[in-house]
């Protein structure tokens, strides 16, 4: 890749910590749905984010290091396994075909989340970035690829379990560095994060205290 793990860690943490001055606590409706990429993530646990920490915050910082993970898969799978890398660069043909792509360029810290709000009851949306994703795909699918044999299957099943375990080697290797960048973490979450939240419930008490504060 070019780069050490520790190099990659280092610049991801860095880059977090220079968006993380920009970050503002959302006042709208927030989301119910469980982030997948971040909630139950061994890069949550060894960066030492806690229960109270933003979604959006901790987030920003997984994304990054997800993606230290899925590039250095990506180039064990090209080198080792050329039935998977085969299947995904088809994939991912497949995918550059479609003319909207609306989760495509996205900045780390917007990765990976739902492209769309979540509908409320009685408010039906007119469209969604997904379905309209969803309609240009159809509009423009190739053809369906040729169906593997059973051997092929057998044999892609395998490369799949050997990129499963490069991506758990890679995931370890990275919590364990992360972890050498935790009190660098946990300071900026100390020195950032918790003043504009502590700012937010000072403003919602008042008011709350003032007669007609929320009208």
């Amino acid at each position: 890749m070019g780069h050490s793990i520790e190099t990659r860690v280092r610049n991801a943490v860095e880059a977090w910590l220079r968006w993380l001055p920009g970050w503002q606590p959302p006042t709208h409706r927030s989301r119910a749905r469980v982030c997948r990429r971040c909630f139950g993530s061994p890069l949550t646990e060894a960066a030492g984010f806690g229960p109270d920490v933003p979604h959006a915050v901790q987030h920003a910082l997984i994304m990054r290091l997800n993606a230290i993970v899925e590039h250095s898969v990506d180039a064990y799978t090209e080198r080792n396994l050329p039935l998977l890398w085969r299947e995904l660069r088809e994939a991912e043909a497949r995918k550059r075909a479609r003319p909207y792509r609306p989760a495509d360029g996205l900045a780390p810290e917007y990765q990976g989340l739902e492209l769309d709000p979540e509908p409320e009851p009685g408010q039906p949306f007119l469209f969604t970035l997904a379905d309209l994703a969803d309609d240009a795909a159809a509009e423009h699918r190739l053809p369906d690829p040729a169906p593997l044999s059973d051997e092929a299957k057998t044999s892609l099943r395998y490369e799949m379990a050997l990129a499963d375990d490069e991506a758990t080697r890679v995931g370890m290797d990275v919590c364990l560095e992360l972890m050498t960048f935790r009190p660098r973490i946990q300071q900026a979450v100390h020195e950032v994060v918790e003043p504009q939240i502590e700012a937010l419930l000072s403003e919602l008490t008042r008011s709350l205290d003032v007669p007609g504060g929320l009208l």
